[in-house]
């Protein structure tokens, strides 16, 4: 796995893993890669530095890092299954009903396009994206 600093065509940097770099490329190729901060999938990959770790004490820690980042994402999704109405890809147009009072308010969660997204952002709805972390069963 590769770990990418990536910057999309508004400036925002993010970090993404691939399998290496051939995946980066495929997947930025089909707009698979969006900006966890606007949406857009106009992106690269950005300059970065390389990460030479000379301590096998560091690269543990690194590793212990990924893992307690994964472990907090799988309870923030389990938090937001138990505790939210899942509205699928209704999601844009539920969002605009809560958010001109058409809907009594609530917790929602579910799917949008990055168009929606944005669309959302321009009409100064807030809400949240989060990298939803893949089931795995056990």
């Amino acid at each position: 796995m590769i770990l990418y600093d990536v910057i999309c065509s508004n400036d925002h940097v993010f970090e993404a893993w691939f399998a290496d770099s051939k995946a980066f490329e495929d997947q930025r190729k089909s707009d698979a890669v969006a900006c966890p901060i606007c949406g857009v999938t106009d992106v690269e990959k950005a300059l970065m530095a390389p990460n030479i770790s000379a301590k096998k004490e560091q690269a543990a820690a690194d590793g212990k890092d990924a893992a307690d980042a994964m472990k907090f994402l799988y309870k923030m999704r389990e938090h937001i299954e138990e505790n939210c109405d899942y509205v699928g890809k209704d999601f844009a147009e539920e969002a605009r009903k809560i958010h001109h009072e058409e809907v009594e308010k609530r917790d929602i969660y579910g799917e949008a396009t990055a168009e929606e997204a944005e669309e959302l952002r321009e009409e100064g709805i807030e809400f949240g994206e989060i990298p939803w972390p893949a089931r795995h069963d056990a």
